[in-house]
């Protein structure tokens, strides 16, 4: 698995299968959970709570990191280009390992996200590699307006973060305001396919892919080490289809350059898939693939 990612519906399927204790709730209004936020404050309570253990667990192995600070992709490397002198905004950046990636890579780097305690390791993390980096602690919808009008070359968003929010349309735009004319969107993310596939071998479809939710987990532990005890245990969680989110980057005024699908994924999502060289998981030989990640970059004009 990729140190830097970030995991939902699709982990969470995953550790179900591990004999995980998992209650799963999908409700059609906002409820005790969801609350006029969308679900941020209890989602925020749940990835503070989780910073400590991520820290220390061998799921983001911060030896390996601090020793060579890269945990990006190939394909995201290869499809955003040379980012020497960049300035690039990550948004939902966690504890900033691929936000460092990036600033190892040459760009000078702002990291931004809801949960302080995480922001703290990153801000630590940036000075222990002496990385052109800063990190913000900010609900990703208050960006703009907390980075007080500055803009940047590239915004980017890693895999397991769009999941997290309940307006797509009202991201899109946040994200126009933060990009400089003539900058780019650059988008890595688990398909939504993926997320409504049937746990043990991802060949039929088990929910509905047009139910966006808000969907409320509750469930100890964390991706990163499934047996922690912890307390803040309840997450909310939306599912965008494709075309919603293609078209909210569209509607924001940002000229789409390229919509790539990928056979790929940094986690055995499905308990067919076999781990390559790459490190990525895919089908065997001989079994229909579906798409299992998306990349996109989107300009601004």
């Amino acid at each position: 698995m990729a140190r830097g990612l970030r995991l939902g519906l699709a982990a969470k399927n995953q550790e179900k299968r591990c004999g995980r204790r998992a209650t799963v709730t999908r409700v059609t209004q906002l409820g005790e959970w969801a609350g006029p936020d969308g679900g941020a404050a209890t989602n925020r309570a749940w990835w503070d709570e989780r910073v400590p253990l991520h820290l220390t667990s061998d799921f983001y192995d911060l030896d390996e990191f601090l020793a060579e600070p890269d945990v990006l992709r190939a394909f995201e490397t290869a499809e955003v280009g040379d980012v020497t002198g960049a300035h690039l905004l990550h948004l939902q950046c966690h504890i900033g390992l691929d936000t460092l990636s990036w600033a190892h890579r040459g760009a000078t780097v702002t990291g931004l996200d809801f949960s302080a305690p995480a922001v703290d390791a990153a801000t630590a993390l940036a000075a222990q590699l002496d990385l052109p980096a800063r990190f913000v602690t900010a609900d990703v919808y208050d960006a703009a307006d907390i980075l007080a009008g500055e803009t940047f070359d590239v915004v980017y968003t890693g895999i397991g973060a769009l999941n997290w929010l309940p307006d797509i349309t009202r991201w899109a735009g946040v994200v126009a305001r933060l990009l400089a004319p003539g900058g780019f969107l650059y988008l890595a993310e688990t398909h939504p396919v993926q997320d409504v596939l049937d746990d043990d071998s991802g060949s039929t479809f088990d929910l509905d892919y047009f139910d966006a939710g808000p969907i409320v987990w509750e469930e100890e532990g964390s991706y990163a080490d499934p047996d922690a005890d912890t307390d803040a245990n309840v997450t909310v969680e939306y599912h965008h289809t494709l075309g919603e989110i293609v078209s909210a980057v569209i509607e924001a005024g940002l000229r789409l350059e390229f919509l790539h699908e990928h056979d790929c994924t940094p986690s055995q999502r499905f308990d067919t898939l076999v781990r390559g060289d790459d490190g990525l998981y895919r089908f065997p030989a001989g079994i229909p693939r579906v798409p299992l990640l998306f990349s996109l970059r989107a300009t601004k004009p």
